[in-house]
């Protein structure tokens, strides 16, 4: 069976130690150890997890280098990202959730997942970017929380 590709952004990395997030963040975890879904994160993931607590970074390097993809950015996801903010989806100051979604959406990931309701698991914003997505011939990508991807994946 095809396992799901979903897409970290640091959020739900971090929700494994914040007390708002870490049930569903680690059950996430638990869903990609037990092979029933397939992490994928990027050098931007990574990038911004070299600024984060040794400990964050541990989450990632607990899983089997089978379960992780690593992607990286290139000049067509950075014009995507540039085409969000042109449409004011968000600012300059959040270009990398900007990156995150066109990642997801250049390399046709299943669903990215996250617990940024402000700038990526927000309805208006989804609405928004697939809009410029669809605009720019991109599929329309799935935006989720953990808590819904878990629910579908066991």
């Amino acid at each position: 069976m095809k396992r799901i590709k979903v897409y970290l952004d640091t959020s739900v990395i971090g929700g494994c130690f914040d007390k708002e997030f870490e049930i569903y963040s680690n059950k996430l975890f638990d869903s990609i150890r037990n092979k029933y879904l397939q992490a994928v994160i990027s050098d931007i993931t990574i990038s911004e997890l070299e600024r984060a607590p040794d400990y964050i970074s541990e989450v990632l390097l607990s899983l089997s280098p089978d379960s992780v993809e690593i992607v990286n950015t290139d000049s067509e996801i950075i014009e995507l990202a540039e085409k969000y903010l042109r449409e004011g989806i968000v600012s300059e100051n959040y270009k990398s959730d900007a990156l995150h979604i066109a990642i997801a959406t250049v390399y046709r990931i299943d669903v990215l997942v996250s617990w940024n309701f402000r700038h990526i698991v927000n309805l208006q914003k989804i609405k928004l970017f697939n809009s410029v997505n669809l605009k720019e011939g991109y599929q329309v990508l799935d935006i989720r929380t953990p808590l819904e991807v878990i629910e579908n994946g066991k």
